[in-house]
Order: C-alpha cells, then sequence, then structure tokens
C-alpha cells in the first residue's frame, strides 16, 4: 500500500511516499480502506517536529480519517465489506474520562496514522458515516468537531442564548460557530481578515473583529456584552492570546483551551481566572461516545463540514504547506 511517512527532522521536506504491506487484521479488528483523511494543527506539529513529539520514525502522519471497511479479523460482527466508518481520534477512548493510555494510543502521533491507504483498527471503535456526508466530509470530523463538541456540550454545557467567543478560522473554531448556532448561541468571533470576516458573519456570527485592524479584541469582546464578557471562549491560540481571553470572559464564565497556535508555554494572568471564578478546562478532543452523540445531532440538523481545498494523495505536501499559511477556512483535506 501507498503511505506517507515523517522521515526525518527536516519539516514538510522530510515527508516522502512509501510502498507499505497492506496489514492484515488481527482478532476484533477491522482492515479500513481509507479514502480521505484531513488535517490538524497538531499534524503539522508532528511533521515539522515542534515540541518533538513526532515519535520514533519513521511515523505515518495524520489523526483523522474515513474509508470503507474492506475486511473483518476474527470475532468482528457489526461491520460488513463496503460500509462506510469514520475513525476517532484516540481509538481506544470509547466513553468515561480521559486517560493516560487513550492519549498514548492517539493517532498519529506515538503511533502511527492514516494518511495511508489501508489501516486496521479495533471494531468496536468505529462509526458509521451519516448517509448525507461524503467520506471527505466525514474525515474532518474527528479531531476538530468532537473538540468543539466536547468544549461546548461536554465541558461547556453551552444554552441557548449564551455567547461565545471563537478565535480565527481553522476547523476547531468553524465546527465552535456551526454548533454554538445550532444550540441557540450567540456567536462572536475574531479574524485578521476582512475577507474572512464576511464569511464568518455568513455563516451566523453575530459580530466579527478584525485584529488585524486592532488587536484588543479582548476589550471588544467587552464592549459586545455591555462590559460583563462572554459566557463561553474555544481558546485556540495559547500562551499568546488566553490573557485576552480571560479578560474577555464574564465572571464565573467557561474558557476551553483547546490550542496552542501561539506556543507551548507563556505567563498567564492566574489571578483573572482566580478573581472572576472563572472555569478553565483543557480539552484533549473527546471519546467515542461524544463523538456519537455528535454525529446524531449533525445528522438531525444536517449540519455540513466547511471544507477549505480537497488535496489529490500525492498531494499532501501541499496540503501542509496550505496549512502552514494560515489562508485556509474550514478544513484541508486530502483525497486517498
Amino acid at each position: 500500500m501507498k503511505a506517507w511517512q515523517i522521515t526525518g527532522t527536516e519539516g514538510i521536506a522530510s515527508l516522502k511516499m512509501a510502498d507499505l504491506p497492506v496489514p492484515e487484521p488481527k482478532t476484533g479488528e477491522v482492515r479500513v480502506r481509507l479514502r480521505a483523511c484531513s488535517l490538524n494543527f497538531r499534524d503539522y506539529m508532528n511533521v515539522t517536529g515542534i515540541r518533538g513529539i513526532t515519535g520514533p520514525l519513521p511515523r505515518i502522519p495524520c489523526s483523522d480519517g474515513a474509508g470503507e471497511v474492506e475486511a473483518v479479523g476474527p470475532g468482528v460482527t457489526g461491520w460488513q465489506p463496503g460500509q462506510r466508518v469514520v475513525i476517532p481520534f484516540m481509538p481506544t477512548w470509547l466513553q468515561g474520562g480521559l486517560t493516560q493510555a487513550h492519549a498514548a494510543g492517539a493517532l498519529g502521533g506515538a503511533v502511527d496514522g492514516l494518511l495511508r491507504e489501508y489501516a486496521c483498527l479495533p471494531a468496536e471503535s468505529l462509526l458509521a458515516v451519516p448517509d448525507y456526508l461524503s467520506l471527505e466530509e466525514a474525515a474532518t470530523l474527528p479531531c476538530a468537531a468532537v473538540t468543539a463538541w466536547d468544549a461546548l456540550h461536554v465541558r461547556g454545557q453551552l444554552q441557548a442564548g449564551e455567547t461565545v467567543l471563537i478565535l480565527g478560522t481553522g476547523g476547531v473554531s468553524i465546527f465552535a460557530l456551526q454548533l454554538a448556532k445550532l444550540a441557540g448561541a450567540r456567536v462572536l468571533a475574531t479574524t485578521r481578515s476582512e475577507e474572512k470576516a464576511a464569511r464568518l458573519r455568513d455563516m451566523g456570527a453575530e459580530a466579527v473583529h478584525v485584529s488585524q485592524n486592532d488587536p484588543a479584541w479582548d476589550e471588544w469582546a467587552l464592549a459586545q456584552t455591555g462590559g460583563l464578557g462572554v459566557d463561553k471562549v474555544v481558546e485556540i491560540g495559547g500562551p499568546d492570546t488566553l490573557n485576552r481571553s480571560i479578560r474577555a470572559t464574564r465572571f464565573g464564565g467557561h474558557i476551553a483551551l483547546i490550542g496552542v497556535l501561539t506556543g507551548t508555554a507563556g505567563e498567564v494572568q492566574t489571578v483573572g481566572i482566580l478573581r472572576k471564578g472563572i472555569r478553565l478546562d483543557g480539552i484533549y478532543v473527546g471519546s467515542r461516545a461524544m463523538f456519537a452523540e455528535m454525529l446524531q445531532a449533525m445528522q438531525a440538523a444536517r449540519l455540513r463540514p466547511v471544507i477549505d481545498r480537497v488535496y489529490a494523495f500525492e498531494e499532501a505536501p501541499e496540503a501542509f504547506c496550505h496549512l502552514e499559511s494560515g489562508r485556509h477556512f474550514g478544513k484541508i483535506v486530502i483525497r486517498v
């Protein structure tokens, strides 16, 4: 089978195509013929070696994928060849709380990911793709969409009428906008681009702040809420944005910390968290049970992901370059 592997420390240039044996499903496993993968910033970090989390090399990147059941291993029931499936980010995290063992099995990190033609996975982890979604659309869901669902509905306990602040136009932020609107929440958004601001408004953002013109989006968010602050923040930036998120959040509000776009360490004004009684949750995607619940809600509303661009399998390095540029709006997909 064809697969892309991280082979060294030269960044995107270290991605090389390889010919590998087609894996055979073991007891309890299903072999999936991958048809699409989507990219997350974590995948970019792994490929470029940020934080040194690529693990042993060579390593197949990418956590998010969807495809068709091709073969089932001994003891597998409930799946038949030809069924369309989507693969959770952590295949062993079925339900309950996150554990170290679940995190160690996150695809594309310490274990091989899905940027390949075939993969064998636990049958109990797979989810059926709703009929109305394409496999390219389904491949955008495992990391970004489930993260947004966990941030808003599991940890955030979002209620209709609350105000949610999203940052930027990457995958998690766009899913958070869609899911928050679906729940009847008010959404405020930030972006660096006037063009992207127009698209955010078209998608239902009540107000959009263009930070290229004015970096003080925390003051803007306070003004939008009459000085009270927002109920929820989906915080994707990390150290360079967290302090502004704290200032933008109301007393007793909630911040879902899900991203490290600006780095992995920095000074945090903890007094703001304390004084306001803010609840700050680290969100590392979510379980299969959360994924299933989200799919049910999406299917009922016929909610479709926003795909920025689809690349051919041979164009995987170009897809990573596009992610690196930050020009995307929504998800980047690679068709396998």
